[in-house]
């Protein structure tokens, strides 16, 4: 595995933005930077054998501070929505910065997404630490987040995040990265093939609120369990499709175990043949088709991203689980260990 960093930026008040690069012995490879410990890009084969990158990104590293998306970076403190801005945790209320509708999103305008990590090289792998204060964005406790990241010869690309408090609180993360596996800014993935192990979903109002209900895909256009094209439902009627201007639900991962590791998501290219399996210990999976694209920041070779043009695939817990007592807990107290595992693993067909 060859491992190199270079400088790639600085923040107006003097903080460095690094550019790691992960090249293993087929010349795939995988770009991180400290914006969020992000994913820059993914470079994998198609049924040819010709490498391109098939993660949404963009050229320089300015764009990633409050880029619409999130493209490619870890949100926190709590990824997805929190209704209302708001949460009791032992009794106490907190109230957060409303940044979506009548909704807190992704940890707030300043959350983890737009902070600059610290970034060190582990052995071949990419480790990035954040350390949250008590009251950022509204949260409570001093959290140490550790993103670890490890790119294999066979095309996997691994993601570790463990996080510890020191004073109770609630955390959910995961990576925002979108994928076109026909290469990205290469149009829209609507003909991409989508497979979900997931017999439910978590039902949300037209503010994309979660309701607290977990209903059955089953007869309804929420239903991937056998694989199917993103497009043929993606402008139905059906309320969550309609509400989000397309897919932006959480699916509920059918036989999820606390760290245990199962394949949740397949995505699928017939004109590239590339495979995307995500393999995951998290409980949901939110599927997200860039239904807002076209106010991204000029993509990565100066083309402009449209609505469409990726799909994110966000392994977590649910939205708003800090205001759902039967949803799984994402309360995290002193002495506890926060960990979570995504792997995005790469293949033809």
């Amino acid at each position: 595995m060859e491992l190199s960093k270079k400088l790639w930026g600085k923040t107006p008040d003097g903080k460095e933005i690094f550019k790691w690069t992960l090249t293993n012995a087929s010349g795939a490879y995988v770009e991180l930077c400290n914006i969020g410990a992000a994913i820059v890009s993914v470079g994998v084969p198609d049924k040819d054998g010709k490498i391109d990158d098939v993660a949404v990104g963009y050229p320089d590293a300015m764009s990633y501070f409050a880029d619409g998306p999130t493209a490619g970076k870890i949100p926190g403190r709590v990824a997805g929505r929190i209704v209302g801005g708001k949460f009791t945790l032992d009794g106490k209320e907190y109230r957060l910065p409303i940044n979506n509708g009548p909704n807190h999103l992704h940890g707030g305008p300043k959350g983890f997404a737009n902070q600059v990590w610290e970034g060190r090289e582990v052995g071949d792998a990419v480790e990035f630490m954040y350390f949250s204060e008590d009251g950022e964005m509204g949260y409570p406790g001093n959290l140490k987040v550790v993103a670890h990241y490890e790119w294999s010869e066979d095309n996997a690309l691994k993601l570790t995040i463990t996080g510890e408090t020191d004073a109770p609180t609630v955390v959910n993360l995961t990576n925002h990265a979108y994928f076109n596996l026909d290469g990205e800014g290469s149009g829209s993935i609507e003909d991409h093939i989508l497979k979900l192990n997931c017999s439910e979903y978590v039902d949300s109002d037209q503010f994309l609120s979660p309701t607290g209900k977990i209903e059955p895909v089953a007869g309804t256009p929420m239903d991937f369990q056998s694989g199917k094209r993103i497009g043929d439902d993606l402008h139905s009627d059906f309320p969550p499709i309609k509400f989000g201007k397309g897919l932006d639900s959480c699916w509920v991962i059918d036989g999820a175990q606390p760290g245990q590791l199962q394949t949740a998501v397949e995505l699928y290219s017939p004109k590239s043949g590339r495979v995307l399996s995500v393999i995951t210990d998290q409980p949901g999976a939110v599927i997200y088709t860039g239904n807002w694209m076209s106010d991204s920041p000029m993509g990565k070779r100066g083309h402009k991203y449209n609505d469409y043009d990726a799909v994110a695939i966000e392994c977590q817990k649910f939205p708003d689980s800090p205001n759902q007592p039967e949803f799984p807990s994402v309360v995290l107290r002193p002495g506890e260990l926060y960990e979570s595992a995504i792997i995005w693993a790469f293949s033809v067909r």
